[in-house]
């Protein structure tokens, strides 16, 4: 019995095989106007669940002219530490996700520099990596930040796809 037990627990408690993955994209943050965005991932999960560390940088886009920036959409830089909740096997060769995180942003603006700033932000979205071949993969997000501080726009919309490796 106490065998049984022994081997039980180890089975239990015993790490699955880590697996991380690399993504670089591209895509358009569209909040408060539709412009380009660029950026990394680099994760690694167990099972179902999985963290990951995301850059990304949205282009500032003009709008106005230089004495009035109200319609103007700045530049935005995040730094985020997320979560996922994942499919723990691809379904159709695509593996769909769920992410919860947070991190730091950084807003500017080369027209209105005096309310440039740096502050805490969560996002909340999800995605699916699809398999092309190997180890090679496609990835589509979507994401909705919510800026802390005194942002331009509080809540922010990002749609991206880029190609992702698994090792």
């Amino acid at each position: 019995m106490k065998r049984l037990f022994g081997a039980a627990l180890f089975v239990l408690l015993s790490a699955a095989p880590a697996y991380a993955d690399l993504t670089a994209f591209l895509g358009r943050t569209t909040t408060p106007e539709a412009r380009n965005n660029k950026g990394f991932a680099i994760g690694t999960g167990l099972l179902i669940v999985g963290f990951e560390f995301e850059y990304a940088a949205t282009e500032e886009k003009l709008r106005s002219a230089a004495t009035d920036a109200s319609e103007d959409a700045p530049a935005i830089k995040t730094y985020m530490f997320n979560g996922l909740l994942q499919t723990p096997v691809p379904i159709a060769r695509m593996q769909f996700y769920g992410t919860l995180g947070g991190g730091v942003y950084r807003e500017t603006l080369s027209i209105d520099s005096g309310n440039d700033g740096t502050n805490f932000g969560t996002n909340i979205g999800g995605g699916a990596k699809i398999t092309l071949a190997g180890p090679l993969r496609v990835r589509v997000d979507y994401r909705v930040f919510s800026l802390r501080g005194t942002p331009r726009q509080s809540t922010v919309q990002r749609f991206y796809a880029g190609v992702n490796l698994k090792f």
